[in-house]
């Protein structure tokens, strides 16, 4: 097993299922210490339970939600006092908030707000200090192709998106003579617990997926891993030039003009 990430300090956001743990479980393998953060306690307990028996490396639940400015406060001193420091932060964690714009409640508005994007700030904010004082650090956020291109339906999730990758250019533009880069991730369509809910909500799950599939240019749905191996290396030594921009992995899709 190679050791991309040895002895790296890590947290992952929304750690508990899908692209989240597929990113912390990959860290892990490569040698790296995880912070598993997510209000999913439970299952972030037994992942991190399990990643910390088969890879040796000392690997943390903590129940968080990244709406709450204390709580990540609480989530960064707790890693830090734990593990020793954070070298890398994945911001993994957000919910999807799909509605008519004119009939989309304030509720919704700012829930889609302070998850998807305040989190985000959240997080970077309270670990950017620690990353200052040793001028080094990697923060990678985990926007969408919704960041990049508008689906008819998906307000405001688009805008938060956007908001997204705008907040990853501006920071790693501020601190990259700091030694800090800052990254971003825009997923298209990946198979993960939420895409699963959906298609078994669909009137016949597997047309319906066999539908999406076919609008995609590689003719497939993306996996968590895919998603994972690209968070790796943004976090890692070995992309050391790479700062204050964001990377698609969607397949294609983005680049077709179709709907």
């Amino acid at each position: 097993m190679s050791h991309r990430v040895l002895g790296k300090k890590v947290i992952v956001t929304g750690a508990a299922q899908g692209i989240g743990a597929a990113i912390a479980t990959l860290y892990a393998e490569q040698g790296a210490d995880v912070v598993l953060a997510d209000v999913q306690q439970d299952k972030a307990t037994a992942l991190a339970a399990e990643l910390s028996e088969r890879t040796g490396r000392r690997c943390i639940a903590i129940h968080v939600d990244v709406s709450s400015r204390q709580a990540i406060e609480q989530m960064v001193e707790a890693a830090i006092n734990t593990l020793g420091g954070i070298d890398i932060l994945i911001n993994n964690a957000g919910i999807n908030v799909f509605n008519d714009p004119v009939k989309l409640t304030p509720e919704e508005w700012q829930r889609c707000f302070s998850v998807d994007l305040e989190g985000v700030w959240n997080c970077c904010q309270a670990v950017l200090p620690h990353m200052l004082d040793k001028q080094s650090g990697s923060i990678v956020n985990i926007a969408s192709v919704h960041g990049h291109k508008i689906i008819a339906n998906s307000f405001p999730y688009p805008v938060v998106k956007h908001g997204l990758i705008g907040l990853t250019r501006a920071l790693g533009i501020q601190y990259a003579a700091q030694g800090i880069r800052v990254n971003s991730i825009s997923p298209g369509l990946i198979m993960t617990p939420i895409a699963e809910a959906y298609f078994n909500s669909c009137e016949n799950p597997a047309e319906e997926e066999r539908r999406q599939a076919e609008i995609l240019p590689c003719k497939r749905i993306g996996r968590p891993e895919e998603v994972a191996y690209t968070a790796l290396f943004l976090g890692s030594d070995e992309a050391p030039f790479i700062n204050a921009t964001d990377i698609l992995i969607d397949g294609g899709r983005t680049q077709v003009y179709c709907d």
